[in-house]
């Protein structure tokens, strides 16, 4: 459940092919007034290379909003403002692109500078800086970023792999999953005035891909005593953890309703050749609803702030 094994290393950049903006309606149609649109990745057998769709969260068809053929698009992060997408970009070459960020109707597209190599990017709340992981020798560690590219400030400095940074909403902290050679994976927290570390969940888990919400409260996916990965929601502090889902499946990469009642998260079977599909489910576990349903992979899902 760490970086995606499918990743690609980007070619010379294609456009991305986006014919509609970001808000869609309850079937799938632009102009809804009030709606919060979720973005994600998508790649099928007939197709392995991952484009960004979107879709409403009442449901309906989602809207392809890149068409890349030999390029992959991956890991898509909303501006607090909605109004542009960050995402990682691979291409047919064996190098990570780095990431990138479009507006939400596909125009003025921009590599961010010095982000080669790079992934999971996270917007911050004040949509002036971006955080992302970035290789260093054989590990990746925490990097902060105006969205520019530059100064690229690197937070962390350790042995273990630390990735999918998430800000905390006053923008002061960073959580991120910290995985280390024993297999094993914790949620971190660091502050970035002085760049001080806490561990929230215990170094005993296995825990990934950890979401802030705006009412302060973290979740999380944790490969635990079951076989099966469920999502977890914890407070900053490390009290308070509770699980969510609890089924015979994977539920992994969470992220936060704008009001922090509900989820969005990807729910698949025991292998890779099972199809992996979006669910919504409410922060107390109730009201499952599944949200995709072609025979798809579908992931990395964003709700739109």
């Amino acid at each position: 459940m760490g970086t995606p094994g499918r990743l690609r290393a980007a070619v010379a950049a294609t456009a991305l092919a986006v014919t509609v903006p970001l808000t869609l309606g309850a079937a799938g149609n632009a102009g809804a007034a009030g709606d919060h649109p979720i973005v994600f990745a998508r790649y099928t057998a007939a197709a392995p290379i991952e484009d960004l769709y979107a879709i409403s969260p009442t449901g309906g068809t989602p809207v392809k909003l890149t068409n890349t053929p030999t390029i992959s698009d991956v890991m898509p992060s909303w501006s607090p403002d909605g109004k542009r997408v960050a995402f990682v970009r691979y291409g047919s070459g064996g190098a990570i692109d780095g990431i990138w960020t479009m507006k939400t109707t596909g125009a003025d597209l921009k590599a961010v500078p010095g982000t080669k190599g790079a992934s999971d990017p996270a917007w911050s709340p004040d949509g002036k800086r971006i955080a992302y992981a970035k290789p260093v020798g054989t590990q990746r560690e925490i990097y902060v970023a105006d969205i520019d590219g530059s100064p690229a400030t690197r937070l962390t400095h350790n042995a273990a792999d630390d990735l999918h940074p998430t800000w905390s909403p006053d923008g002061k902290y960073l959580a991120f999953n910290r995985a280390d050679a024993g297999g094993h994976s914790r949620v971190m927290r660091i502050r970035l005035s002085t760049l001080a570390q806490t561990a929230i969940t215990a170094s005993s888990s296995h825990d990934w891909t950890p979401d802030w919400s705006h009412n302060n409260r973290i979740a999380f996916s944790r490969l635990d005593s079951s076989g099966f990965a469920h999502l977890y929601v914890v407070r900053p502090d490390g009290t308070g953890l509770h699980r969510i889902t609890g089924a015979r499946l994977n539920d992994k990469n969470p992220s936060w309703s704008p009001d922090g009642s509900r989820l969005v998260f990807t729910r698949g079977g025991s292998d890779d050749a099972d199809p992996e599909h979006l669910y919504l489910v409410r922060a107390d576990g109730t009201g499952l609803t599944k949200l995709t349903k072609t025979d798809s992979h579908d992931l990395e899902a964003d709700w739109r702030p």
